[in-house]
C-alpha cells in the first residue's frame, strides 16, 4: 500500500529545514526498531522480522534473503533499517507498509498505526507524518483538512486486491512459506480472469463463470493467437499446482505419492504466475479498447 508523495524524494529527500527531513535520527530508527520487534512477539518472531526485513531491504535499494535464524534476522532488520534511514520519506513509507499490511492479515493483533508513527515522528523533530494515502511534508505549509474517503470504484478495488495479493504471496515467500505463496498468486490468477466474463470479442461474448470455463472459452474464441498459446500453458500450470500428486495447493498433497513445493520451486511458480498475470490483463485492456493485434 504504497504513500502518495513526490516521485524525487525516492531518489533523494527534501534537505533539513526547521525539521529533520533528509535522513532519520538514529534515535528514531531505534524507536521504530523496538515497535518491530514487539510485534514481533504476536507470532513467529524469525517470520515477522523478516517481513519488516523485506520492506526496509526494498527502501534501502537492497535484495532481501531470508536470514539463517532468528538472531540474524533481527541483525539484518537493524542493518536494513539504519540503511533505509538515509532517505526518510522511503523509510517512512517502509514502516507504514509492513504494519498496514500486518493489519489487514491480523486484524486482532497489535500494530502501529498512523497515529502512534506520527507520534514518533513528532518525537524526534522528523518532518513528515502520514495522512494516508500521502505522506505530508510539514516543511510545506499546513496539514490538510481530512475528509471523508468515498467508496472505491471497481478498477481503484481491484488494483488493492491485485496489489495485495501480490505483496501478500512475497511476505509468504520471504516466510519459508512456499506453497502458501503460490497458493495465494493461484488465487490471484482465477480473479483476475473474471475480468473476461462479459468481455465481447470479434468472435463472441466471453460467457464462462469460473477460470476453466472462461479460459476455454477465450482459447475458442482466438484459435491459434498467442492468447491461445499463453492459456495452453496457464491451464497446464494451473492443473499441475491443483493437483493433489501436483503442487497439492488446491485440493490437498497426496500423502503417498504428492511433494512439497520447496522454495526455489515456490518462486519460479510465483514468477510464472505473475507473468501470466501480467499478459491476461493487457489482453484484457486490448480487448476492452477494441485494438487488434498481429500473431
Amino acid at each position: 500500500m504504497v504513500l502518495k508523495f513526490d516521485n524525487k524524494w525516492r531518489f533523494q529527500a527534501p534537505e533539513d529545514g526547521a525539521y529533520l527531513n533528509k535522513c532519520l535520527p538514529f534515535e528514531a530508527v531505534e524507536e521504530f526498531l523496538g515497535l518491530a520487534s514487539k510485534v514481533a512477539t504476536q507470532g513467529s518472531r524469525q517470520g515477522l522480522l523478516e517481513h519488516f526485513k523485506s520492506q526496509f531491504a526494498a527502501a534501502a535499494g537492497v535484495s532481501h534473503v531470508r536470514s539463517s535464524n532468528e538472531q540474524w534476522a533481527a541483525s539484518d532488520l537493524e542493518r536494513n533499517m539504519k540503511d533505509a534511514a538515509n532517505n526518510a520519506p522511503m523509510f517512512i513509507e517502509a514502516f507504514y507498509d509492513a504494519c498496514s499490511s500486518l493489519t489487514r492479515r491480523q486484524p486482532d493483533w497489535w500494530v502501529p498505526d498512523e497515529t502512534l508513527i506520527n507520534t514518533v515522528l513528532r518525537k524526534h523533530n522528523v518532518g513528515y507524518e502520514v495522512h494516508y494515502p500521502d505522506l505530508v511534508a510539514l516543511e510545506s505549509g499546513p496539514l490538510p483538512v481530512p475528509v471523508p474517503k468515498s467508496a472505491p470504484s471497481l478498477a481503484e478495488a481491484a488494483a488493492e486486491v491485485y496489489a495485495s495479493s501480490i505483496e501478500r504471496s512475497e511476505e509468504l515467500l520471504s516466510e519459508g512459506r512456499s506453497r502458501e505463496a503460490v497458493q495465494e498468486l493461484l488465487w490471484l490468477l482465477e480473479t483476475v480472469s473474471t475480468a473476461f466474463r462479459g468481455v465481447e470479442t470479434e468472435s463472441g461474448t466471453i460467457a464462462g463463470k469460473y477460470f476453466n470455463q472462461i479460459s476455454r472459452d477465450l482459447r475458442n474464441k482466438h484459435p491459434g493467437t498467442a492468447l491461445d498459446r499463453v492459456l495452453d500453458w496457464v491451464n497446464t500450470l494451473h492443473g499441475y499446482l491443483s493437483s493433489p500428486s501436483g503442487g497439492g495447493v488446491r485440493h490437498g498433497l497426496d500423502i503417498n505419492e504428492g511433494i512439497q513445493i520447496s522454495h526455489t520451486e515456490g518462486r519460479l511458480y510465483c514468477n510464472l504466475i505473475r507473468s501470466y498475470i501480467g499478459y491476461l490483463l493487457e489482453e484484457h485492456e486490448r480487448l476492452m479498447s477494441g485494438k487488434s493485434r498481429i500473431d
